[in-house]
């Protein structure tokens, strides 16, 4: 199930915080729509032709409300979905993956609350508490249907500030720490040696911490330049149910064996006091490991352009924008068969809006 959507740009796993900087008492909420492209072409004849595409669309939502008690103390709370994967090959094409569907599902609640000192230099930190659930459907494996049921875990965000308003310049770096979750878990097989086994146990699996970066600077009057640096700790996450595992010879269903470190560098311009927009460019690097992909997400790094614009009317401030994705190339691998499909040539188109409201 691996970064198939977080390829695609949508969710980035670590609250950002830009929100705890608005000025006085703020509320926003945000929309996305995410179209992935991500299909392959098998190079062993056994194995098929053209996988198809294996990536459907999806939305995703987030919010918050921050509120200042006095100049020097302020809280927030956040609503985002950190983590997530969607993967389904059609169950008519001519490849060995055929009616494979495999979902992953967060969503998560983030209390904070921000102190600054003197020196333009703020703390901040608190709580997280986030609910994960996971489903997947491998015919290939023995007719393998796994249900993962809803399981909720609590975390922590840590993280520091430096502001400097004469010149519009914000550092912030923020630690949200991993969440371990315990989900009842049920496989059963239809195939094979297993075919009528069941299985009942709990899934134990940790959520990745991760590391942000977000940055910004006036260059020019009226001009910002900003951008942030995300590196997410993947080798210390992994989803193996038993059954599974007692299929494939100890396989996880997903695993990774390399970490993501995402740059984002964007320009910003104020036209006037109701419009302004924005250009961004993100470059996630490919893995450093042995080249190969999981058949459940293959994808290896991406880089996308964005422009979007914001319009002011009294307290009110909406944001839209859009942004193409260049999914990375990447092999899969089946037993000995290594290279097995290649996907290449792969795309995410990203829309979305935001609202804030100023009180």
């Amino acid at each position: 199930m691996e970064r198939v959507i977080l390829a695609a740009g949508a969710l980035a796993l670590g609250t950002s915080v830009a929100i705890l900087f608005e000025k006085g008492t703020y509320a926003e909420i945000s929309a996305a729509r995410v179209s992935p492209h991500v299909s392959g072409s098998s190079l062993v004849p056994a194995l098929g032709t053209r996988s198809g595409d294996l990536s459907p669309g999806y939305n995703s939502w987030g919010g918050g409300y921050k509120q200042s008690f006095n100049d020097r103390i302020s809280a927030a709370l956040i609503f985002d979905q950190p983590l997530g994967a969607d993967v389904d090959y059609a169950p008519n094409i001519n490849y060995f993956l055929a009616g494979t569907t495999a979902i992953l599902d967060t969503s998560a609640f983030t209390g904070l609350v921000k102190y600054t000192m003197p020196q333009n230099i703020s703390l901040y930190g608190g709580v997280r508490y986030q609910v994960m659930k996971a489903e997947a459907v491998i015919p290939f494996v023995a007719g393998y249907d796994g249900r993962a049921e809803r399981d909720g875990g609590f975390g922590y965000v840590l993280g520091a500030a430096y502001e400097k308003p004469e010149i519009a310049l914000r550092v912030a770096v923020t630690y949200n720490s991993k969440i371990k979750h315990k989900m009842d878990t049920r496989e059963s097989f239809s195939a094979g040696q297993l075919a009528g086994a069941v299985f009942n146990s709990v899934t134990e699996s940790e959520t990745p911490e991760s590391v942000n970066i977000e940055f910004q600077t006036g260059v020019a009057p009226d001009t910002l330049v900003f951008g942030s640096v995300r590196w997410v700790h993947w080798t210390g996450f992994d989803i193996s149910p038993v059954g599974y595992g007692l299929a494939t010879g100890g396989q996880a269903i997903l695993s990774y064996d390399a970490n993501s470190t995402t740059y984002t560098l964007g320009v910003g311009r104020k036209f006037n006091d109701t419009w302004s927009g924005a250009f961004t460019l993100a470059f996630e690097e490919p893995s450093d490991s042995d080249g190969f992909s999981s058949n459940l997400g293959p994808t290896d790094g991406f880089w996308s352009a964005g422009i979007g614009g914001s319009y002011t009317h009294e307290n009110m401030k909406i944001s839209a924008g859009i942004r193409y994705v260049f999914i990375g190339d990447t092999n899969t691998r089946v037993g000995a068969a290594a290279p097995a499909t290649k996907f290449d040539d792969n795309y995410a188109i990203a829309a979305g809006f935001k609202i804030g409201y100023y009180f």
